[in-house]
């Protein structure tokens, strides 16, 4: 067993606020390298967190004989070209939702990490907290009785100021939108929890904010959506029955931030609040009642939010595995799980561009 893993960090954003913490925090991890495409960044965050190799070629961390496990935090159209380097250098891979632009591409990623035999995952953390967890074993336990619906609500107003300046979360050619970034997530939850796959899609996609400051000062066009609106019908399974699924994501919406999903079956419902707060009710009951749960911590100098939790909890499992030899991790989100949701984001992307229905598969 080796004493430490050593990791790669591909991106200065979400790497930098959530998994270096997360890693740092996790016995049996060495921070080994961290890239940006802007050098001063990588120097920055590796000064942070006393990371000795900083680069602004992405390539270096990849290759670097120390790091085993490559976390890939860059903006989407990256991914497929990051995962087959890593791949082809022998790295473990951590890589960020969404998986990458399409189908296709997570296609080849999946297969090619396949044929690498490495540990290949999507970073679906928030499978990680413990509320999450327990509502798994009460949807197997029966608790719920059949499945017949699943919602899901997201409000987040960070992209609801026009001043915020154009970047990349802008730009569909980069894979920007709130149906990728926070979709997945809910297209997730929903296929590990029930167990199932989504038959078909109707979405609308909308952008309430058009135009945002380019780097010049001039008004610049944004081409992703900062609101999704989804049903789903789910394929019939051993848990579920005729089910269906709502969904609303928005990142313009001025309130409290709130992200939850709620599951409704034939004998009670229960609610999966953001830091994995449960609740539940039964027939006959018109109230919910809490489940004592005990939340977790996040890694020490974030906010105590449902990614950061679950992050920690997920990081901690990633590094025991690689260090048993392991290239699994169990109830993790897998790269074969990663092409299952593309394929659904697909679709929903599709749907929305036609106005109609789409077919799953």
């Amino acid at each position: 067993m080796p004493d430490k893993i050593g990791i790669g960090f591909i991106g200065t954003g979400f790497a930098r606020s959530t998994q270096i913490p997360g890693f740092r925090d996790t016995e049996g991890a060495a921070l080994v390298s961290v890239a940006s495409g802007n050098v001063e960044n990588a120097k920055s965050t590796a000064e942070e967190f006393g990371i000795h190799h900083f680069t602004d070629d992405w390539r270096e961390t990849a290759a670097h004989p120390d790091v085993d496990l490559v976390c890939i935090t860059t903006p989407p159209n990256l991914h497929r070209e990051m995962a087959l380097f890593s791949v082809s250098e022998g790295k473990h891979i951590l890589c960020e939702k969404p998986m990458a632009m399409n189908a296709n591409e997570t296609r080849v990623m999946t297969e090619a990490a396949s044929k690498a035999g490495v540990l290949a995952l999507i970073d679906h953390e928030l499978r990680f907290l413990n509320g999450r967890r327990r509502a798994f074993e009460i949807v197997r336990e029966g608790g719920l009785g059949e499945i017949i619906h699943a919602k899901s609500f997201f409000r987040n107003a960070s992209r609801g100021n026009p001043d915020l300046k154009w970047n990349w979360w802008s730009d569909e050619i980069q894979g920007g939108g709130a149906l990728g970034a926070i979709g997945s997530h809910v297209v997730d939850g929903f296929r590990w929890l029930l167990e199932t796959e989504i038959r078909d899609v109707s979405c609308l996609l909308k952008t309430n904010v058009r135009t945002r400051p380019g780097q010049d000062g001039e008004p610049k066009k944004v081409t992703t959506d900062d609101e999704c609106n989804l049903i789903f019908r789910f394929k019939d399974s051993d848990l579920t029955d005729n089910a269906s699924g709502t969904v609303s994501i928005s990142l313009v919406e001025i309130g409290e931030y709130d992200f939850w999903i709620e599951i409704y079956g034939t004998e009670g419902s229960l609610v999966i609040g953001e830091k994995g707060d449960l609740k539940i009710a039964k027939r006959g009951e018109s109230e919910f009642s809490p489940i004592d749960i005990e939340l977790g911590e996040p890694p020490e100098g974030t906010r105590k939010g449902g990614w950061s939790i679950g992050f920690l909890a997920f990081a901690r499992e990633i590094v025991q595995a690689l260090q048993s030899g392991s290239t699994t991790v169990s109830g993790a989100a897998t790269f074969e799980d990663g092409h299952e949701i593309q394929e659904v984001l697909d679709a929903a992307r599709e749907s929305s561009r036609t106005g109609s229905r789409v077919a799953i598969g």
